[in-house]
């Protein structure tokens, strides 16, 4: 990946009707077509195709983003406010607050699962992107993400965003990911306080109107959500409600099962072995992972003879108890 400067242009998305059809889905999630060396074609087949196409590898298309940064700036860690704070004064205890945002994000899920229930066209109601962090350790309360990648399955102008994040600290695990202190420690690149805007800003382009976004990774449950999630709370922004969580590592263990093999080497690299996917681009690099794991994803679907409706089933929102 290249280190310059991370720029950006908002890309305006024509905003259309969703039809309103109720019961069941019947659409396969199946369909993985190679053209040539250079592209590959993803498909979620239902009443209406929605899927990727990557012939060419389209970006973002960019331009500066200017954060009026001076160097000696901290990052702000203030708590970030709720739902359960504005519904309840301050007299009330934190303990009361977070039950009642907790009570209130359950209403919301059920309100999302049962519009997505009532809705026939998939297609038309559900962004899927495939995304994955790199960071400066494991520890999502000391650490800091330094990279950021996503795909948008449904492919087209735009479909890939990427950016490395300045953590305005020392990077010691340079030796995994090879991005060092120096890469990311400078004014060219953004901080997450900068960079949540312009990311809430892209992902909006890509929703459909009136839908929702399923965030997939790999260990999303354990690592890159709740990085995702602290690292929004430490800029006080709330993480959408109508954003859903899939993670692959289950779906990778549930294959395995199902194949009477040993659950074992169901990382990443050990399953695009085991699929015989080529590497694009250096592992534990966050753009290099999104693609192998928007290959790997394709795999453990059919294998498991799971379509769309069968990954919003497995979906969950982190801050469900």
């Amino acid at each position: 990946m290249r280190t310059a400067s991370m720029c950006f242009s908002i890309l305006q998305v024509p905003r259309c009707r969703i039809p309103n059809l109720a019961n069941v889905w019947r659409e396969s999630f199946h369909s993985l077509s190679r053209n040539d060396g250079n592209s590959t074609s993803f498909k979620l087949i239902g009443p209406k195709t929605y899927g990727l196409e990557r012939a060419h590898d389209k970006k973002w298309s960019r331009r500066p983003v200017s954060s009026n940064a001076g160097k000696n700036k901290t990052v702000q860690h203030s708590k970030p406010s709720n739902i359960g704070n504005e519904i309840l004064d301050g007299t009330v205890p934190f303990n009361v607050n977070k039950k009642v945002t907790s009570q209130f994000q359950k209403i919301q899920y059920s309100d999302i699962q049962q519009k997505i229930a009532e809705n026939k066209d998939l297609a038309d109601l559900v962004t899927v992107i495939v995304f994955d962090i790199e960071t400066t350790g494991l520890s999502r309360e000391k650490e800091r993400i330094i990279e950021i990648a996503l795909q948008d399955l449904k492919g087209g102008e735009n479909s890939t965003f990427q950016t490395l994040v300045n953590p305005q600290r020392h990077v010691s695990n340079s030796h995994i990911h090879h991005i060092t202190t120096c890469k990311v420690n400078r004014p060219d690149v953004p901080r997450m306080e900068d960079l949540i805007p312009v990311l809430l800003q892209y992902v909006r382009s890509r929703q459909k109107p009136g839908g929702y976004v399923l965030w997939v990774a790999h260990n999303a449950r354990c690592f890159d959500v709740p990085f995702l999630f602290k690292e929004f709370s430490r800029c006080s922004t709330e993480v959408p409600l109508d954003w859903l969580f899939v993670d692959t590592l289950p779906l990778a263990r549930e294959m395995m099962k199902s194949k009477g093999l040993k659950v074992s080497g169901v990382s990443l690299q050990a399953l695009r072995e085991s699929y015989k996917i080529p590497l694009v681009g250096s592992a534990h690099r966050a753009m290099s992972d999104v693609k192998m794991l928007s290959l790997i994803l394709q795999r453990l679907t059919f294998d498991l003879k799971l379509n769309l409706s069968g990954l919003l089933e497995r979906s969950f929102r982190y801050d469900q108890p």
